[in-house]
């Protein structure tokens, strides 16, 4: 490879490992994982969140929750309640391999050894089923009951901050 070809690839490896080293935003399912709603019936919904191993179980929680809101609100209801919520989260192991370094010195041979490592990845998830409801003004909603204004107005300053 020539040395521009070599400078390309090594920025592009870069980028590839900064981009895998965050956490997942806010956004549609993709690769990194994300949120999404998926109707179940004509006033329930299951939201699927998932994160990648920098993401933490309290962030992909008010994903769950703040989608639930927002699909609340596109569905024309005011509140949700939560039909159940179950852990979704991944874990698995990752192992980086040991190397070994030999340098000549005379007729004399070092070896310098770094053992590999192996070290538990958790990917955490939710799936949470809503039933959207629409209280009317002025009528107490049902106990356990979610208002997607407050949650959208709360969580939504912690997800999209200013």
């Amino acid at each position: 490879m020539r040395g521009s070809q070599k400078s390309n690839v090594l920025g592009a490896l870069v980028l590839c490992f900064a981009l895998a080293g965050c956490s997942t935003p806010y956004q549609g399912m993709g690769f990194a994982g994300g949120v999404e709603a998926q109707q179940m019936s004509a006033d329930t919904y299951r939201i699927v969140a998932r994160g990648n191993g920098y993401t933490s179980p309290t962030t992909i929680q008010d994903y769950a929750l703040m989608k639930a809101a927002e699909t609340t609100k596109a569905a024309g209801g005011t509140h949700f309640l939560i039909v159940s919520a179950n852990d979704a989260s991944r874990s698995n192991l990752v192992s980086t391999p040991g190397q070994a370094q030999t340098s000549v010195y005379g007729n004399t041979a070092y070896t310098t050894f770094w053992p590999g490592s192996t070290y538990q990845v958790i990917r955490p998830g939710q799936d949470t089923y809503i039933r959207v409801i629409t209280v009317p003004p002025g009528t107490q909603p049902p106990q356990g009951a979610n208002s997607a204004d407050e949650i959208i107005q709360y969580i939504g300053s912690r997800i999209h901050p200013t």
